[in-house]
Parts: structure tokens; C-alpha cells; sequence
């Protein structure tokens, strides 16, 4: 058999989620959230972006840099089951896998050809942690790749529960303004792991240059503290 060229990495992205907790689910679930794609430099290169502003979405095709491990198992436990029940790992999305590849599909926003860094990619609703390897990008043709009738298997199950989300006028006028929307919305979906339900424990979680701390009780998350990193 021919030798198989290795994986070259073609971009990076970056959004405000440092760290892999807080990251939405999936790709899609908060449209508020934006990010850039930045190329690295053998890949900048105007014309292989030709075409591309006519698409509204695109599918991205990354590593799991954070998740590689020397060995894999067959079974993984979904968050979405609570952590405790195992299922084969071809059926789940987790990022432990015999290759850490993610699929995520991601609105384009803008395209900026020109400037240091430039083409720059502009995109909203991305489920990546800041820095991931992309190692390709595909248009979404919304004439096949949509199948609205196609079932969701255990995914379907346990649909997230949108928490009530309070955090005090002061805590909040830290934030910057552009900032806040997708904040809430990333608390509202709840960012604890799914076998944590303690509601004496305190969380923190990094946003952008922000330590966001939070407690949650039922279905009420409370904002503690915000305060930048130093």
C-alpha cells in the first residue's frame, strides 16, 4: 500500500474559552459566541478561500489536542447519560478516540483577506477550546448535509435543561459588553460535567481574560465572583 501523508495542520482557531471547561457541547448550541480562524503561514494564501464568502456555514475538521492518549478505549461515558452508563465510542462524540478528530459546524461571519495575520476567518458558534489544530475546512451544502428527519439516537435523550442564571449588575459591568450575551448563554447551559451536581461546591471557569466563579442549586446558577487573570 502507498505511505499515507501525515495530517498537516492548516490553521488555528481562537475564541475566549482557554480551557477545555465551559465549552459548549456542540458546535451550533451558542450562536453568540465568536471566534477566528488564523492560518498558519504556509496556508495563507487568498485564492484557496476563493468562492467561500457565498457559504453561510462551514464544517471544520480539528484535533483534540487536549484529549490524546496512548491508548483507546472501545467505550467512553457520554456526559449527556450522567457519566456512569458506558457506550461504544463510534456512537458518541467524545474526544477520546483512536484518532482525537472533532467535526464541528460553525456559521462564517466574515472573511478579512488583507492584514498581518490575513485571510482571516470570522465565525460564531464554534465548540473549540482556544489554540485547536484545524486541519481542514469544508463548505456546508445545506441541500445534503441537512437531514432534519435523521435520528438522534441516545443524544436525543435528556435534552439540556436551560439553567436560570443570576448574577448581580456589579459582577456583570465587569464583563465587557460584547462579552456578556454569550456568557450567560454559556452558563445557562450548564458547564459543570454531568456527574457534578453538588450544590455546596463552587466552580471556575475561564472566559476570555475573565475567572468566572458560579454555584449552582437545582436549576438556579449563581454568579459568585468575576474578576480578571492576572
Amino acid at each position: 500500500m502507498p505511505n499515507t501523508p501525515p495530517l498537516q495542520i492548516i490553521a488555528r482557531i481562537y475564541s475566549d474559552f482557554p480551557t477545555k471547561f465551559g465549552i459548549p457541547r456542540q458546535s451550533g448550541l451558542i450562536d453568540t459566541l465568536k471566534a477566528k480562524i488564523i492560518f498558519e503561514p504556509e496556508y495563507r494564501n487568498p485564492d484557496a478561500l476563493r468562492g467561500l464568502e457565498g457559504y453561510s456555514h462551514l464544517w471544520l475538521i480539528w484535533q483534540f489536542s487536549q484529549a490524546i492518549r496512548e491508548k483507546w478505549s472501545p467505550t467512553v461515558r457520554p456526559p449527556r447519560l450522567g457519566g456512569n452508563l458506558r457506550m461504544g465510542v463510534f456512537a458518541t462524540r467524545s474526544p477520546f478516540r483512536p484518532n482525537p478528530i472533532g467535526l464541528s459546524c460553525v456559521r462564517l461571519e466574515r472573511i478579512i483577506l488583507k492584514g498581518e495575520d490575513g485571510p482571516v476567518l470570522y465565525i460564531s458558534g464554534a465548540d473549540l477550546m482556544s489554540g485547536s489544530p484545524i486541519y481542514d475546512i469544508k463548505p456546508y451544502l445545506p441541500y445534503t448535509d441537512s437531514h432534519p428527519d435523521a435520528a438522534g439516537g441516545f443524544a436525543s435523550q435528556n435534552q439540556e435543561i436551560s439553567l436560570q442564571v443570576h448574577i448581580s449588575k456589579e459582577l456583570l459591568d465587569r464583563v465587557a459588553p460584547e462579552q456578556r450575551e454569550p456568557l450567560l448563554a454559556v452558563l445557562a447551559h450548564d458547564p459543570r460535567p454531568a456527574y457534578q451536581s453538588s450544590p455546596d461546591r463552587i466552580y471556575g471557569m475561564e472566559y476570555a481574560e475573565y475567572e468566572i466563579r458560579f454555584s449552582v442549586e437545582g436549576e438556579l446558577l449563581t454568579v459568585l465572583d468575576v474578576y480578571i487573570k492576572k
